[in-house]
């Protein structure tokens, strides 16, 4: 039988065996709802998640999952005031940079968006993920945009084998007027992930089969796509 290692109780879910990599109660809450949120039950997780952080303010790996968490429900404010705490405990994980760069650009607090970015870029150069957000703040923010496709051409560089990645290369060539490369790259994405509806559509509206979709902006990171309903389909979303 597998137990907590501070109370003796039994982990009789296999959600909880994750937990045992981790030192102390603190850290044992956030592995717990670290599970809850990959069982795609956000809310459960805040529950349990903010007991943790009201007694472990100092966890950084805490605060970050409650950004990632705040995010996927959509609670943008929460979300940022919860990576800013994770950026000022560990400067130099660019995690939280990323985090905090989303949901300031849904805010529409563009500059600090791309500063957010590039910064996580800075202190992680060769991950095609901070690349890959550099080139949607670029993008939201309809300025610099040969910059954000030699960003999104850097991330497929990076992973060539990851479909988002050509998603959102074809996504700044058309926002530059590339139409034809535009499509070859979406084509590109759909065939590394044939059922994601918004590339296809993306695709569609090229090919003038469908109008373009007129999205909120408090909903703008949806424009990135979803594989359920609850859960993020971007690469992001599933650091841990």
């Amino acid at each position: 039988m597998i137990t907590d290692r501070e109370s003796g109780a039994a982990l009789t879910s296999p959600s909880d065996a994750p937990a045992l990599a981790f030192a102390d109660p603190g850290d044992l809450g956030v592995a717990r709802a670290a599970a809850l949120f990959e069982q795609m039950q956000p809310q459960k997780a805040v529950e349990l998640l903010t007991p943790v952080l009201a007694q472990r303010p100092d966890s950084a790996p805490g605060w970050i999952l409650m950004a990632r968490i705040r995010l996927a429900l959509d609670q943008v404010d929460p979300a940022l005031e919860a990576a800013t705490r994770a950026v000022d405990l560990a400067p130099d994980d660019p995690r939280p940079l990323a985090i905090a760069s989303r949901a300031l650009t849904l805010l529409g607090r563009h500059e600090e968006a791309m500063s957010m970015a590039y910064r996580a870029v800075i202190v992680e150069p060769k991950n095609p993920l901070w690349h890959d957000r550099v080139a949607w703040a670029l993008v939201a923010a309809d300025r610099q945009l040969g910059d954000a496709e030699q960003a999104a051409r850097t991330a497929v560089g990076l992973d060539p084998n990851e479909a988002h990645y050509y998603f959102t290369h074809g996504v700044t060539l058309a926002a530059l007027g590339h139409v034809d490369q535009a499509r070859q790259a979406l084509q590109t994405s759909l065939r590394l992930e044939p059922e994601n509806p918004v590339a296809k559509h993306r695709l569609d509206v090229l090919n003038g089969e469908a109008v373009p979709v007129v999205e909120k902006k408090k909903r703008g990171w949806r424009l990135f796509g979803r594989k359920e309903e609850s859960k993020p389909a971007r690469p992001e979303e599933f650091r841990p």
